[in-house]
């Protein structure tokens, strides 16, 4: 066994080095960790046009599936409807896959009329949108909206009209018809 034999003199810098590699580590944890965030931000980002594109696609089917009815004009009793509409002679399609919900996690929150059938949908997720204005103009509606559930993709606006914003001024009543 060989004896331990000291050559030169003594090292001064008394961890020095190990001081330097623990801020390396730190300064470089920290770079991780901003782009960490700005990745995160950029997916959301991405996963909101993704909403708005496939609210789109539904509310635009949701619309061709009503307009194309034929006899009484029907929204459609579920989503799968929109994929083969088979009240016609040849199956029409108004959508091409169900899409998932990017936000939310795959759910949608149905919007129906009151005959149960289906006029709009919208994600369930409750958290704030980094988009708020600049919106598409049939979305104009979604500018400062607290949440993704706000934001409601619907056939046709009308549905909204009676569930937001002031009421209605009734009309007036011909007067041949009053009391």
């Amino acid at each position: 066994m060989a004896a331990f034999i000291p050559s030169g003199k003594p090292a001064d810098e008394a961890g020095f080095t190990y001081l330097g590699v623990l801020f390396l580590i730190m300064v470089m944890g920290m770079g991780l960790a901003s782009a960490g965030e700005l990745w995160a931000t950029a997916s959301r980002r991405d996963r909101e046009r993704q909403l708005l594109w496939v609210g789109t696609q539904y509310a635009q089917a949701l619309r061709s599936y009503y307009r194309s009815s034929p006899g009484l004009a029907q929204y459609p009793k579920e989503l799968a409807d929109l994929l083969q509409d088979e009240r016609f002679p040849s199956p029409k399609h108004h959508l091409r896959q169900l899409y998932p919900d990017p936000i939310g996690g795959g759910e949608w929150t149905l919007m129906r009329g009151f005959d149960g059938r289906i006029t709009g949908l919208n994600s369930p997720s409750t958290d704030t949108p980094l988009k708020q204005t600049d919106f598409p103009s049939q979305w104009s509606d979604f500018a400062g909206m607290a949440s993704y559930k706000d934001w409601q993709f619907v056939a046709e606006k009308a549905f909204l009209d009676g569930t937001s914003g002031p009421p209605k001024a009734q009309s007036a009543r011909p007067e041949a018809l009053s009391p």
